[in-house]
């Protein structure tokens, strides 16, 4: 589980969740840590303000590499998606996405009832989720990246594959622990 000063938001709940389904958890620093964990077998990604450690992220760029190598379940929210863009800010960022961010000054907040657009580590296709977003920025997504979730009529949400969900959407998984049970049978 990403941690730090650039990585500061998730629910403890998570975490537990985590563990209760087998998996231990170890936190690593994208600031200052140049590897994952050894014998990593998933990554989290949670919350944060990576924008304002933008170039210290980019900077770390054996972690960057690491990250983006890893074929491991990957689950990113908000700073994790933007963690995993190519670029944040015309930083390099991972790369593992097909997608650009920036930042921008509005702020986009508010709870959202999503649906999963296709299977990935965490949910089943047309599976239904409640959670919540709060962001500066904006992401632009290649025309091939797939997406994760829908929950308006402008368009789908976030980026899936089938080892990856990163999106804006902030989930406790309190209400569907089968989610932290899939990511630890994915890491497995």
């Amino acid at each position: 589980v990403a941690g730090g000063p650039a990585f500061t938001f998730g629910y403890a709940e998570n975490e537990e969740l985590l563990a209760a389904a087998g998996a231990e958890v170890v936190r690593f620093d994208p600031l200052r840590d140049a590897a994952l964990p050894a014998e990593t077998g998933g990554v989290v990604i949670g919350g944060g303000f990576p924008e304002t450690y933008a170039a210290e992220l980019s900077a770390n760029e054996p972690l960057r590499r690491a990250v983006a190598a890893f074929r491991g379940p990957i689950y990113a929210e908000c700073a994790g998606l933007l963690y995993l863009a190519r670029r944040l800010d015309d930083m390099p960022m991972c790369g593992v996405l097909d997608a650009e961010a920036r930042m921008s000054g509005r702020l986009t907040l508010g709870y959202r009832e999503a649906v999963a657009v296709r299977d990935s580590p965490v949910a089943r296709a047309g599976e239904r989720v409640r959670g919540h977003e709060f962001h500066r920025t904006v992401c632009s997504r290649g025309p091939d990246a797939p997406p994760a979730w829908q929950w308006s009529a402008e368009g789908p949400d976030g980026f899936t594959s089938a080892n990856c969900l990163a999106s804006y959407l902030h989930l406790h998984w309190a209400g569907r622990p089968q989610m932290a049970t899939r990511f630890v049978g994915a890491a497995a």
